[in-house]
């Protein structure tokens, strides 16, 4: 028998076609099964957990994670030094040049901002957080936090991924291979970014797991938030439905034939995943919907924080509806203090003006969603976290600048779960250095894992002939930081 041909492609004899189609439902109809009837699902079926998930009932359902590009000062933040201020322009006691990615100066800079305490665990503030130190009684801050990487984008890696090195999954793809998703209709992961931060991709990737698992990322400078949502002119849903259900058949006849190949089923997910979307993410992510007193709490039209505003609301409905892992990177520093780039938070040349800047960008959004959260409800078991990379040095660079410091910063989270009003570990008196309860992003992830129902140790998956996990071969969860 002939087999027909579109140009110089061979067709399937009529048989053979129908034979092929016939397993590829098939396979389809199990995998949807056995996506349906499992928490863990994957999205294809060929990968899951060796344990039955979550281990534990959880606190947090959801996480969304205020990434402050750049890496923030503690000590011009959350972290208040009396004796720093008392010192400025003397010699920093112990010093070190390798700390920072640069060359600072061994002399102490004195924070210019003015604090005061708030709330009734008396936090110090800066004055670079109206908004948010009004929310005081309801964070937990970690003041020890330490990791090794010392610029950028090793950093970003390190604590989203555990280590340092391309090609290792994030949080995000861990939890999404570990409890799947709330809304099949919507990604389980979700990115947002102004512009794409140093490390990008790899900060959100998914590794080495399935790339189902893959964050959908939305780029704020964009004019259309997520691609190819709107049906092409005169095309209808059914239509589009009977095109993805003939690829779908040929994909998984394709895919039968090569038992060995994840990326296929995670493929055919992915088209499955698109065409839901395309009903369910317009609303999701309209936020003309939403009226205007909700607009003028979180800033949406104030171009001081309109692109950050914009993307905490979209979180919050993103959240409403089931996405269960969000990340907003923080956008561009609108100062431009002469730092590389321009990278938000990064004051390497003056901190009063970058700090500023990226204070009045970020502050009133991320106050108003803690705000939506709670009045909804839902801060109890969403669990937030606000923090960059790494810290900054306590000595100058440059006279007003402050170098990368990976050796003590301050990371804060509310609800959750966690303890509201509550401090735990501390820097020295300088916050040069985490010197109490050092908590490492080891430590933070298999913390943020228990919280979600999940023991670190046994979420794992096998690459390489070898069981890898989030928290690599150490971590430790930090107790006293739950309620």
């Amino acid at each position: 028998m002939l087999q027909p041909r579109i140009g110089d492609l061979a067709l399937p004899a009529r048989r053979q076609f129908l034979r092929d189609a016939g397993l590829g439902f098939g396979a389809l109809a199990l995998a949807s099964l056995l996506g349906e009837d499992s928490a863990a699902a994957t999205g294809g079926g060929l990968t899951a957990p060796a344990t039955a998930l979550p281990h534990h009932p959880p606190r947090a359902k959801r996480v969304i994670w205020l990434f402050m590009t750049g890496a923030p000062s503690q000590v011009d933040t959350w972290d208040y030094k009396p004796e720093l201020q008392a010192r400025n322009g003397q010699p920093l006691p112990n010093a070190d040049s390798q700390v920072g990615f640069f060359q600072t100066s061994g002399k102490c800079l004195a924070s210019p901002f003015a604090w005061k305490q708030h709330g009734a665990s008396g936090t110090w503030v800066s004055d670079l957080f109206p908004h948010l130190s009004q929310h005081v009684d309801d964070m937990c801050f970690i003041h020890s936090m330490h990791l090794r990487a010392n610029n950028h984008a090793p950093a970003a890696m390190e604590l989203m991924c555990g280590l340092n090195r391309p090609g290792m999954p994030s949080m995000g793809a861990w939890l999404d291979y570990g409890l799947g998703s709330m809304n099949r209709d919507l990604p389980s992961f979700v990115v947002m970014h102004e512009r794409k931060p140093r490390g990008d991709d790899q900060i959100w990737s998914a590794g080495f797991l399935p790339k189902s698992h893959q964050a959908l990322a939305i780029d704020a400078r964009r004019p259309v938030a997520i691609d190819n949502l709107a049906l092409r002119q005169g095309k209808s849903l059914e239509a589009q439905r009977a095109e993805l259900d003939l690829l779908a058949s040929l994909n998984a006849a394709h895919a039968a034939a090569r038992p060995t190949q994840a990326d296929l089923a995670a493929r055919i997910s992915s088209f499955e995943l698109a065409y839901r979307m395309q009903t369910a993410a317009p609303e999701a992510i309209d936020l003309t919907r939403e009226p205007k007193h909700v607009h003028d709490r979180y800033g949406t039209e104030d171009p001081k924080c309109r692109v950050f505003a914009r993307q905490c609301l979209t979180a919050r409905r993103l959240l409403e509806r089931g996405v269960r892992f969000i990340q907003i990177f923080a956008g561009k520093n609108a100062a431009g203090d002469g730092a590389v780039d321009d990278v938000p938070w990064d004051g390497h040349s003056n901190i009063e003006t970058n700090h500023r800047e990226c204070g009045l960008a970020t502050d009133r959004p991320a106050a108003a969603l803690l705000t939506d959260l709670k009045a909804r409800g839902m801060l109890e078991d969403t669990l937030v976290i606000w923090g960059g990379e790494f810290g900054r040095t306590s000595d100058s660079q440059g006279g007003k600048g402050r170098d990368h410091n990976p050796h003590g910063f301050t990371i804060w989270m509310a609800g959750g779960g966690v303890k509201g009003g509550f401090h735990y570990g501390a820097t020295d008196p300088f916050g040069y250095k985490a010197v109490e309860q050092r908590v490492h992003v080891n430590d933070l992830h298999a913390t943020l894992l228990h919280l979600l129902g999940i023991d670190h140790e046994r979420l794992t998956y096998r690459h390489n002939g070898r069981n890898f996990r989030l928290t690599d071969v150490g971590g430790q969860v930090i107790r006293d930081v739950i309620a």
